[in-house]
């Protein structure tokens, strides 16, 4: 595949391949890894994106499709507005710059994203707040909300958990999450503490490349069956946890209100 060459400082839609890990570490270990590859693609560029691709297009069937109702507020409507109002809600200022979004795209009509991140920038092309997006397999979905402040370098935010995913895992629980935002990588790693201990520690590992029908034509080579795969593995895992004999939490409590105004502190560890 061809490398996109880029920095943090001037994103573009892309193509990020790369492996995806989750790490359980209570009661016992467990843990998997699989190839994925994601789209990050700039909210207000989807139409010139569906002239441009012949295997991708928006809002219309084909191997590789987005739409707008398998995100924000699932009914079809543009997705930018609501970012920007999500984050507003939060109070965070989503900046007056492009909006990119990091998702899995629908394959041959299928997809689950187990999690969405959307990137906000200002007019300077800086980062100035993030959204995540989180789904779970019974149909729900969250909004975690950050304001980026700081320096160059790795992302560091954290909060409560405010809603319902695996059904091993507690309600009791808090994300930390470390972030390299978009450039050449990208790595979005989340560690889960639940009941004051570690719990799980899940990441996604990427390089760029250029968004084009060559590249997604290998990606859907190398990985066609990729949205399956990832709620099939998702459904096994469970099914090895239950077999070892992990306790049940059942969907009780989802979800919690949300608490606005966090803020993600920038460092300079970029491993």
């Amino acid at each position: 595949m061809t490398v996109a060459p880029a920095t943090a400082a001037t994103p573009r839609s892309a193509i990020y391949a790369g492996r995806v890990m989750h790490h359980r570490l209570r009661p016992f270990r467990q843990r998997f890894t699989y190839r994925v590859w994601t789209l990050f693609v700039a909210l207000d560029e989807l139409a010139e994106l569906d002239r441009r691709l012949r295997l991708m297009s928006v809002q219309r069937p084909n191997l590789i499709s987005l739409y707008a109702q398998d995100h924000g507020a699932r009914d079809g409507s543009r997705l930018e507005p609501w970012v920007r109002a999500e984050l507003t809600t939060r109070g965070i200022d989503p900046g007056d710059g492009r909006i990119f979004m990091l998702a899995f795209p629908r394959l041959l009509g299928f997809v689950f994203n187990p999690l969405t991140v959307y990137f906000a920038y200002d007019r300077d092309q800086q980062l100035v707040a993030l959204l995540y997006e989180v789904k779970n397999t019974f149909g729900g979905q969250h909004v975690y909300g950050f304001r980026v402040d700081g320096a160059e370098g790795r992302l560091a935010h954290g909060c409560a958990k405010d809603f319902y995913v695996s059904p091993f895992i507690p309600m009791d629980a808090a994300y930390a999450f470390n972030v390299l935002p978009p450039g050449d990588r990208i790595s979005v790693v989340i560690n889960e503490r639940a009941e004051g201990e570690p719990q799980l520690i899940a990441s996604l590992t990427a390089d760029r490349r250029e968004l084009q029908d060559a590249n997604l034509a290998r990606a859907l080579l190398a990985h066609g069956l990729l949205t399956a795969r990832v709620v099939a593995g998702i459904h096994v895992q469970a099914l090895k946890l239950w077999w070892r004999g992990a306790k049940f939490h059942a969907p009780s409590s989802y979800p919690r209100p949300v608490v606005a105004g966090n803020t993600a502190k920038r460092g300079n560890d970029d491993r």
